[in-house]
């Protein structure tokens, strides 16, 4: 019987969730993350490393954990990207809010989604109604259930990543996850 640990994560990989990368990859790598959070974009650079050096082999699950205690800005940043997913842009508007945190104000979100040609009137609508609040409070719900403290937050294939996020730990991670994940399939 295969018992859930603090360090699993909860909730698997599901079909509305963003990802990004190869989608057979061997190796997932889920993010709790906040667009708000200075280590959130510290951590992009290796992140985006790691799907650039090895495109076949990882793939990139962002899930948000904003933070509103500290970070004032971060559940309408997350509202945003939701709203630009709408429209096929989730990981164009991620890139531009981690870009941008110090300008994550309505207006700038509005300028955003203008630059990003999503249609004007359905972000402003959707972004006027919480259109996405549930998204978001399902994706806070799941980091609950794993344990989730802060951001971010990394599960490799399911387990929860400790350590630093630089490019040769998350290296490392993956190379234990891909071969956890060849042992798991001999034994099948």
């Amino acid at each position: 019987m295969n018992q859930q640990h603090a360090f699993d994560l909860a909730v698997p990989v599901e079909a509305a969730d963003h990802v990004i990368g190869a989608s057979h990859a061997p190796v997932t790598i889920v993010e709790y993350g906040d667009f708000e959070c200075p280590m959130c974009r510290q951590a992009e650079p290796a992140v985006q490393q790691l799907l650039v050096h090895h495109p076949s082999a990882v793939r990139l699950v962002f899930r948000h954990f904003p933070i509103e205690s500290a970070h004032p800005h971060a559940l309408l940043a997350a509202e945003a990207a939701e709203a630009a997913g709408a429209d096929g842009k989730f990981w164009e508007m991620h890139d531009l809010l981690l870009a941008n945190q110090d300008k994550l104000r309505i207006f700038d979100l509005l300028r955003y989604a203008g630059q990003l040609g999503l249609d004007q009137d359905r972000f402003h609508e959707d972004m006027m109604r919480r259109a996405n609040e549930g998204r978001i409070a399902a994706d806070l719900e799941s980091a609950d259930l794993s344990g989730v403290s802060g951001t971010p937050t990394f599960f490799v294939n399911g387990r929860r990543h400790y350590g630093a996020y630089d490019v040769h730990t998350l290296k490392q991670a993956i190379r234990t996850a891909r071969v956890r994940a060849k042992i798991a399939a001999r034994q099948r």
